[in-house]
């Protein structure tokens, strides 16, 4: 079991009971899924940058991305439909909280000039939405293979209810999440 579900269970869990007075365990706000997306944009007719940002993105979340194609085209983005213009892949279960404790452990403080998350990265309905510039930070990617740089876009979907318990939520997981001024 994942040392981050384990902390879930033992420790937040018993920790969001009580600051948000919830009574039954199951209305504990948890993270249902995370996923990572990838805009290929300007490069989308490089197959062979496909290919590497499709392993890449492989490396970093443990399962095969998948492409996703334009649903309409728009001559001032020069897409047609049906052309694909991004990866995406969606983490459950273990893989998922694998992930999130590489995220906060070792891919965010290997990130150049990070101060921690801004509260304003949290929706209303407490999911985070996290961008980062270059997927280099993952120690799975080696600098020798490192030709093309991409950045990607990381959202935590939590089952909270508000902003607030979606932030409480995070913040116990290890999030480095910013004090608001």
């Amino acid at each position: 079991m994942s040392s981050l579900l384990e902390q879930y269970r033992k420790k937040i869990v018993p920790a969001m009971q009580k600051a948000f007075d919830i009574e039954n365990v199951m209305a504990v706000p948890r993270v249902e899924k995370v996923v990572i997306n990838v805009g290929i944009g300007k490069v989308a007719k490089d197959e062979k940058f496909l290919e590497k940002a499709q392993k890449d993105l492989a490396l970093l979340s443990g399962q095969k991305a998948v492409f996703r194609t334009a649903k309409q085209s728009i001559s001032g983005f020069k897409t047609r439909q049906g052309m694909r213009i991004g990866l995406v892949v969606t983490l459950r279960g273990k893989r998922m909280y694998d992930f999130i404790d590489r995220l906060i452990h070792v891919a965010l403080p290997r990130s150049k000039d990070f101060r921690g998350i801004d509260s304003k990265n949290f929706d209303s309905s407490g999911n985070l939405n996290l961008g980062i510039k270059e997927h280099s930070i993952f120690p799975e990617i080696t600098y020798e293979s490192l030709k093309d740089i991409f950045g990607l876009e990381v959202t935590v979907v939590t089952t909270a209810k508000n902003r607030e318990r979606g932030i409480e939520l995070l913040k116990l997981m290890g999030f480095p999440i910013k004090k608001d001024k």
